[in-house]
Order: structure tokens, then C-alpha cells, then sequence
């Protein structure tokens, strides 16, 4: 049975809260207690942005800003009580320029490759910008990324954010007039919770992700070829010299891609065909319908430890920094080198616009696209 979108036939009305506005307005360098902080973070162009902090009561420590919906930062202890952040990120909103990779940012409006950066929809051809080579990756030239999202009135003993984002009509050359809503909640089981939803007016291609950059040692200059990781997958999509899958559904036994049971992330690394050297592929994974399933699981032995990915969607992209060479700097200034970081990226297939055999991505009016993933992290 093909998978499709999660579409509900709705009128797609945004509700957007107006209680509790005051609580927008008030900046605290007391990130201790459970709850939400906001402090004015930085500038891009003339535009402020603000930076929240989300706490449980645990301890876990999760930063987000409204500029791409970024996760700059999530701190978690490790097994000898150690804290330390776990994602790729930066202490200013200047320091992401159009060279950072989309570290932890929200992706949008199309999430992964679109070939050629054309599409077909409704016998009407569209063009996007071709921002990754001759392809479009990630929304084009100003995605979702590299926005300023409007922030909902939040109440500061709730751990949690929603943001909420107008793609315009022709924007990055894409139909219709896109609402879109996330809600980010951090849980007291040590989960990041992302929840989004989609209307439109015009019939267009959605595929909505997160890009967070994972070293579960907390160490960003550490490798993460030694980390383990499971799929919930059989099958993956293969990829041209350009990173567009080819239309097969091909399976994993016997290649370089089969994690169905727990792997080290090097074992086959350089085993996986093409330059630079790694892992940037879609698996398929196993359940077909639209409940939350379990798609990942990566554990560091070093730190003791564990990512848990659970998803509605149907594919999820693994991508090992391939392209990380050293030219960006931590904020420390040590250099971010190649494979010392992953990323797990929920999603629909790419470039299912030109592949009919692909689960659905075309969203349209009267429906409402509804996605849920979560990243839990236990120590063990």
C-alpha cells in the first residue's frame, strides 16, 4: 500500500494562543527550574531574535531560537553525571552563515533534494532555486532555516515553544501560501518532541524535518565512527553522483547500509559508494502506516549515551557530516572535522515530486499535514 502525507480534511485554520502574553516578556538567566526562558539573542539583518531555554525537571537544558528554528544547544548528563551538549551549535546567531551545514535548524519547505529543482503539479511545471548544484536542497536560496518564525505567548512552566512561519505564495518558487506551525516540547522523560503542521492554498510539495547535528559523546572534536546505531529499516532509496534517488526501494542485506541490528557507524563507512566518504541516504522504514514508530536508535558507549528516534514518517535520512572538512570553527575555535557528527532527519523521500511511486508529499487545500518526531535520550 503506498504511504501518504498525514492529511486531515480540515478547513487548515491556525489557532495561535493570545494568553499569557505578559509571560513573552519576561528574560532570565535562571535556566535551572523547569519551564521556558526567553532572553533577546542576537540580530540577522534588522530583525531581532530571541533565544529560549527550555528546562525539565531532570535538568536536561535545550536552546532554540525563533531565527530557523534553530537547536543551538541541548545539555544532558552523561553516565559519571557529566554535562555536556549533544548537538553542533553556536553561542551567536551571526555565527550561522549560509557555510553552516543548517545545524539544528527547522527545513521547509521541502525537506532533502528536489532533482533539477523541478516539479510537476497539477500539469503545471514550477521551478525552484538550485542551491546544490543543479539540484534543490532544503528549501533553496532562504528556507525555512534561514527565517525569523513568529513565537507563540508561552507560559514559563511549560517546556515548550511553538513557532509559527507564512511561506508566501512563489516563495523559493513554490505554489500556494503555506501556514506552517511547530511545536517543540521538551518532556520530563528526557524527550524533544517536534510537532508540525501544515495548510495551504495552492496545492504544493511539503516535507517538513529538523537538521540537528548529533555527537552523543558530548564532545564535538570526537568521531562518531565508534557510535551504534540501529535502523528500523529494509530497505534504503539509492542515489545518482548527485544524491538523487534513482526510484529503487533496494535492500540493505548484504550493503554497506544494513543497520537492522546495532552497528558500528564506521564498520562500513568506506564502504559506501561515492566522495566525500559517508552516509547521506534515505532508509525506508518499516512500519507503513502513521502511528509513531520507532525509527533509530544510536548509542555511545563512551558517554554511555542512547538517541531514540520515533517518528510518523515514513523514510528517515542518515548523514554522517560528510561535508564537514574543518573550515567552521566551535565556539572554542577547534575545528569541526568530517564524520564528528550525525543527523537523523525524519522525512518523506526525497525528490517523491518527480517519483509517483514515492509516498505522497503534495499537500493540498482542505488539508492539513500533521507530522510527529521525537528524540528521547537515556544514559545507560
Amino acid at each position: 500500500m503506498k504511504k501518504r502525507l498525514i492529511f486531515t480534511n480540515l478547513t487548515g485554520l491556525f489557532i495561535i494562543g493570545s494568553i499569557f502574553t505578559s509571560c513573552m516578556n519576561k528574560t532570565t538567566n535562571n535556566a535551572s527550574k523547569p519551564g521556558i526562558t526567553k532572553q533577546a539573542w542576537d540580530s540577522v539583518g534588522k530583525q531581532a531574535v530571541d533565544l529560549y531555554t527550555l528546562t525539565n525537571k531532570n535538568g536536561v537544558e535545550i536552546k532554540i531560537s525563533n531565527y530557523g528554528g534553530k537547536v543551538t544547544s541541548w545539555i544532558t548528563k552523561d553516565k559519571s553525571g557529566k554535562s555536556s551538549s549533544i548537538v553542533l551549535g553556536f553561542d551567536s546567531a551571526k555565527k550561522y552563515t549560509p557555510a553552516v551545514p543548517y545545524f539544528g535548524a527547522l527545513i521547509g519547505r521541502y525537506g532533502n533534494r528536489i532533482a533539477k529543482g523541478k516539479f510537476t503539479v497539477d500539469g503545471k511545471e514550477y521551478t525552484l532555486a538550485t542551491n546544490n548544484g543543479v539540484n534543490h536542497l532544503h528549501g533553496g536560496n532562504i528556507g525555512f532555516d534561514k527565517v525569523v518564525w513568529t513565537a507563540d505567548p508561552i507560559v514559563d512552566s511549560v517546556s515548550s515553544l511553538t513557532l509559527n512561519y507564512l511561506s508566501k505564495d512563489g516563495e523559493e518558487g513554490y505554489p500556494g501560501n503555506l501556514k506552517v506551525t511547530v511545536k517543540y516540547t521538551l518532556t520530563d522523560a528526557d524527550e524533544l518532541k517536534i510537532e508540525y503542521k501544515a495548510t495551504t492554498d495552492k496545492a504544493t510539495p511539503v516535507n517538513l524535518t529538523n537538521h540537528s547535528y548529533f555527537n552523543l559523546s558530548g564532545d564535538p572534536t570526537t568521531p562518531i565512527l565508534d557510535e551504534e546505531i540501529q535502523i528500523n529499516a529494509d530497505k534504503f532509496t539509492p542515489v545518482n553522483d548527485a544524491l538523487i534517488p534513482t526510484g529503487e526501494l533496494k535492500d540493505v542485506k548484504g550493503t554497506p547500509f544494513d543497520f537492522t541490528k546495532p552497528t558500528k557507524i564506521g564498520a562500513h563507512i568506506n564502504e559506501v559508494p561515492g566522495k566525500p566518504v559517508g552516509y547521506d541516504h534515505n532508509f525506508v522504514l518499516r512500519v507503513s502506516d502513521t502511528t509513531l514508530h520507532q525509527a533509530a536508535i544510536v548509542y555511545d558507549a563512551t558517554s554511555g549515551r542512547q538517541l531514540e528516534v520515533l517518528t510518523t514518517e515514513p523514510g528517515i535520512q542518515f548523514y554522517t557530516g560528510n561535508f564537514l572538512d574543518g573550515t567552521l570553527k566551535l565556539d572554542n575555535g577547534k575545528p569541526i572535522n568530517q564524520h564528528t557528527a550525525l543527523c537523523l532527519e525524519t522525512q518523506h523521500f526525497p525528490d517523491s515530486p518527480n517519483e509517483p511511486a514515492f509516498p505522497n508529499t503534495i499537500l493540498k487545500p482542505g488539508e492539513t499535514l500533521h507530522s510527529t518526531t521525537i528524540y528521547k535520550v537515556t544514559v545507560r
